[in-house]
């Protein structure tokens, strides 16, 4: 139980009672953090959307691991904790932004007659990877990608939470994304003869 007045409290008081399970000193120190770390996800995001789901999931980490972190400063770990969190968005991101790029490329290069062919195969093993999907994953993976509706939208659209949609995608996501690599990375050495 919190004892002092919460400006009095430093972080290592806060942190020392998450360990003993106090939500009221989690509490604090998330007010006390939230909008710093919001500020700089958003900052590299520039997706207010985004930004509250790296927030929320850093909290969340922050008091789901408060036993077994050992935290000496509280910026520094949280600081380090949104690049960590905006890498892994990103990261995954780009890895499906480059296959519009991908196509964009192949049709500039129209003038070269095996393309065309390396094209409709590309979009064939595409299309059959996708459609491997089981039909929810593959719903929201085509709203997501192929339409280019944010997670919220998709929620929305399909009544259900965004924490589902977002589940969904991370499945469908890590069960293509080593064939989709591979498909990427054929085009791109057969583009570069």
């Amino acid at each position: 139980m919190i004892k002092s007045t919460a400006h009095e409290l430093t972080d290592q008081d806060l942190l020392a009672q998450m360990k003993a399970d106090d939500e009221a000193a989690f509490h604090l120190l998330y007010e006390r953090y939230w909008e710093q770390v919001y500020n700089s996800a958003y900052k590299r995001l520039n997706d207010a959307d985004y930004a509250k789901d790296i927030t929320q999931d850093i909290f969340l980490q922050l008091w789901s691991r408060r036993k077994d972190l050992d935290i000496a400063y509280v910026p520094g770990y949280l600081y380090t904790s949104v690049r960590n969190n905006v890498f892994k968005w990103m990261e995954k991101e780009q890895r499906f932004t480059t296959i519009p790029d991908l196509l964009a490329c192949l049709e500039q290069q129209s003038d070269q007659a095996d393309v065309e062919l390396l094209r409709k195969e590309f979009m064939l093993k595409y299309e059959t990877l996708v459609n491997s999907l089981p039909a929810a994953q593959q719903t929201i993976f085509k709203l997501r990608f192929h339409e280019d509706l944010s997670t919220k939208e998709i929620a929305e659209k399909l009544d259900i939470s965004r924490k589902t949609v977002q589940n969904q995608l991370g499945k469908s996501v890590t069960q293509l994304r080593d064939a989709l690599d591979m498909l990427y990375i054929v085009a791109l050495l057969h583009l570069g003869n």
